[in-house]
């Protein structure tokens, strides 16, 4: 009796629809996978959304690789001057790359320092024409990330400080160095084209615009047009 009741009993384990694997639900004891799915839609969607998902994915990949090659590179390097290179060069792509290429595409605004011929240093702003047509997604996600990188690396700075790690503040000191230019200088140049547009000062230059390409092109056939014309007549 005993041994019948221990095979009735291993049967019953064997058939219990409880245990048996939901395939449509996924494989127990996979929980993260669902989110996973769902965080790498929403990552795709949003690429899908953007009017500039190349110039999105390197403006974020270098900022997100100067920080986790500071953050965790020791983990897989103990030559902390391999980690200071990589970090630095990161840095310097990503200062190159959100001044000439990411806030030209993203927010249609560009800046750039002239040495005048006595030494003193010259801001020029060049913005996009208001009218063109923007993405809002592109420009909330560039301005959220320019202002809040630097406060990490603000953060990352006072952690040094208080460790005493002074060799990996210089790290720190360099990357909040090159931010705050570019937090400095798109907020400098987004007042000047608000400010410019606003009272109508660059209407001569909408033609040469970032966003007017074909419109200078455009301008410059006017133009050719409006001389051959006078010339014609004399």
């Amino acid at each position: 009796m005993a041994l019948q009741a221990d095979e009735s009993r291993v049967n019953l384990l064997a058939t219990s629809p409880a245990l048996q694997p939901d395939l449509e639900q996924g494989t127990p004891g996979q929980p993260g996978q669902g989110n996973m799915a769902a965080r790498s839609n929403v990552m795709r969607e949003y690429l899908e959304s953007s009017s500039h998902p190349i110039a999105l994915i390197f403006f974020i990949a270098f900022r997100l690789g100067a920080l986790l090659t500071y953050l965790l590179g020791s983990i897989f390097t103990d030559n902390f001057t391999l980690i200071f290179v990589i970090t630095i060069l990161l840095l310097a792509f990503d200062f190159w790359t959100v001044k000439n290429v990411s806030g030209r595409l993203l927010v249609g605004l560009r800046w750039w320092n002239e040495i005048q011929e006595d030494g003193s240093n010259k801001w020029v702003f060049e913005s996009a024409n208001p009218n063109r047509a923007g993405n809002a997604k592109d420009s909330r996600l560039f301005w959220t990330i320019l202002y809040a990188t630097p406060v990490l690396w603000v953060l990352l700075a006072f952690t040094c400080i208080f460790t005493f790690k002074f060799a990996w503040l210089v790290i720190v000191v360099v990357a909040i160095i090159l931010n705050l230019a570019n937090v400095y200088g798109y907020t400098q140049c987004d007042k000047d084209a608000k400010r410019k547009w606003a009272t109508g000062l660059a209407a001569q230059s909408a033609f040469g615009s970032l966003g007017g390409t074909m419109g200078g092109f455009a301008g410059k056939m006017f133009s050719s047009g409006v001389s051959g014309l006078f010339s014609s007549r004399g």
